[in-house]
């Protein structure tokens, strides 16, 4: 099954560029000596980077019990340019689990230095937290059984929908649920999978999540010929790893490694890796890059003559 690439308007991509690139440069001011997190990382020669279970193909497990993802790939290249700037060749990765909701306490907490997930940046999350440049564009929409005669969001007045606590997703269906006076009964679980889970057994009518993140879900339990996802969008996500904010240095290093990727030209081979060709846990998406997301990773690139 072949997913259609995403057409997201220039005006939501224009406000999503300025977003992440404010978060950013917001912090990328000057300063003597090493920001705290890079002075721990120095000190402890450990960066501790925050991991989902089952956001597929951006952060999961493999069928070792392993943190896979492109999400984890972007956060393991920003490992190596710490390096780079704390002068250690040699840094140890831990991996931390965190959930939707408790990901953004545990950069603020100081439990994780990178958190390399599914994680929508808007302004009220860049109040608490900084971002790194745009490394996905997503959108909410239903996932339904495939006999369900739900094609909208208006089609589920009275029924029940399951969302991801702490998402941007139950946000979206609180908003829906007003506008359109729905009389939604709206449950929340821990993590997609239990989302997931709640809908095959028939305890939710439609959940409710990002829509790379519904094709993944399908994908990797194989259930194309029992779910399918609704046309339209109920918001719009642009995605970044997050990180502390307040930290000029972390900032520019983060802001650094996307650069150093797309002057080499390595972003759009690492999104056909994780969102074209077969992942490692055998299922393939089959995602093409959306024109929004391509341009924003070639405004990347610094080589000589790009952006000409």
């Amino acid at each position: 099954m072949r997913y259609p690439a995403r057409s997201l308007s220039p005006a939501s991509l224009w406000l999503a560029a300025c977003l992440l690139a404010t978060a950013a440069s917001a912090q990328s001011g000057g300063g003597e000596g090493l920001s705290p997190t890079l002075a721990s990382i120095k000190n402890t020669h450990v960066v501790r980077l925050g991991y989902r279970e089952s956001s597929p193909p951006f952060s999961f497990l493999d069928q070792a019990n392993r943190p896979i993802g492109y999400s984890l790939e972007l956060c393991e290249a920003v490992v190596d340019e710490i390096g780079v700037e704390v002068d250690d060749a040699d840094l140890k990765i831990e991996y931390v689990k965190v959930t939707s909701d408790d990901r953004i306490p545990a950069v603020t907490q100081n439990k994780i230095d990178l958190e390399c997930g599914s994680t929508t940046a808007n302004a009220e999350r860049a109040n608490q937290v900084a971002f790194s440049p745009l490394m996905f564009v997503a959108g909410t929409k239903l996932m339904v059984p495939k006999a369900s005669s739900v094609s909208a969001v208006t089609d589920l007045k009275g029924k029940t929908v399951v969302v991801t606590k702490g998402t941007t997703n139950e946000q979206a269906m609180h908003n829906a649920d007003k506008k359109f006076s729905l009389g939604l009964n709206i449950l929340t679980s821990p993590d997609h999978e239990q989302s997931y889970q709640m809908l095959v057994d028939g305890k939710a009518d439609a959940f409710a999540t990002d829509d790379i993140l519904l094709y993944g879900l399908i994908a990797r339990h194989k259930s194309q010929d029992k779910f399918r996802v609704t046309a339209d969008y109920l918001s719009y996500d642009p995605y970044g790893i997050m990180f502390r904010k307040g930290e000029p240095q972390l900032a520019a290093v983060v802001e650094r490694t996307f650069r150093k990727l797309g002057s080499n030209h390595d972003l759009i081979p690492l999104y056909e890796k994780w969102f074209v060709r077969r992942l490692p846990t055998g299922e393939r998406l089959n995602v093409a890059i959306s024109p929004q997301l391509e341009e924003a990773f070639k405004s990347m690139d610094d080589s000589p003559g790009a952006n000409n």
